[in-house]
């Protein structure tokens, strides 16, 4: 598998898999305009990457720049009858793609394998906690991320009151997400959750008081190509995987 934000291991091809074999996964950039990932090869069955084989990593880089999961980076592992293991990552805008080859002695050996079964089998609680504090974290910084777009796109359409509201819930989840309590993470992210969405609603609201006339605005050909990037991104977002770099 490879390691994906948060630092896990996310598996794309499991253990016992007969051979020759091949398997593929779309992946996406963690951040905005970002300019390159990192492919960091793992073999092993524990949920945190670190506490795995690392069989090697390499850069696919020059990614057009774009927003945070908008990029689709295909990831594929392909395993010859040999064993030899060819990783390669490309993206999908450009064709750009890069790969690594990594031998079959460059893997666990039977015994190796068996052990790190066995630990992780006992370690599954733990790597089950561990995965789940990822995903909470990696939720609360969607929703920080999104937050902070909206309120960049809502200028001065809202009040002073209101941004300072947003702002103060937005630096709590930050502090909450320095700790390790998957509960006050939690109830951060939906304080500032339920903020964010009032907010919206009531800017739609506003908008739609304000007349279609009015929303249409000086600049119909800007307005129409907007809706147009936009719906861009929704397709784009719905085809990624949840997985990020």
């Amino acid at each position: 598998g490879i390691e994906t934000m948060g630092g896990v291991m996310t598996k794309l091809i499991e253990k016992n898999t007969t051979i020759p074999t091949t398997a593929s996964q779309i992946f996406s950039t963690a951040d905005d305009n970002q300019s390159a990932v990192t492919v960091h090869v793992l073999q092993g069955e524990r949920e945190m990457a670190s506490a795995n084989k690392s069989l090697g990593r390499f850069d696919l880089t020059d990614i057009p720049p774009a927003p945070r999961g908008v990029p689709q980076i295909e990831v594929t592992f392909d395993i010859d009858a040999n064993g030899i293991l060819n990783v390669s990552a490309k993206d999908k805008a450009t064709g750009k793609e890069q790969s690594i080859k990594i031998t079959a002695s460059s893997g666990l050996s039977d015994e190796e394998i068996e052990k790190m079964v066995k630990d992780a089998e006992a370690h599954a609680e733990e790597d089950k906690k561990f995965h789940e504090m990822v995903e909470t974290r990696n939720q609360a910084d969607a929703m920080l991320h999104a937050t902070r777009k909206s309120l960049e796109e809502m200028g001065d359409k809202i009040d002073g009151a209101e941004r300072a509201n947003i702002e103060s819930l937005m630096k709590e989840l930050e502090e909450a997400m320095k700790g390790d309590s998957k509960t006050a993470i939690e109830a951060k992210t939906k304080a500032l959750t339920e903020a964010s969405g009032k907010l919206a609603e009531k800017m739609y609201q506003d908008a739609g008081d304000a007349g279609a006339a009015g929303a249409a605005g000086a600049q119909p050909g800007a307005e129409a190509g907007q809706a147009s990037a936009d719906d861009d991104v929704v397709d784009a977002e719905f085809e990624e995987v949840d997985d990020k770099k």
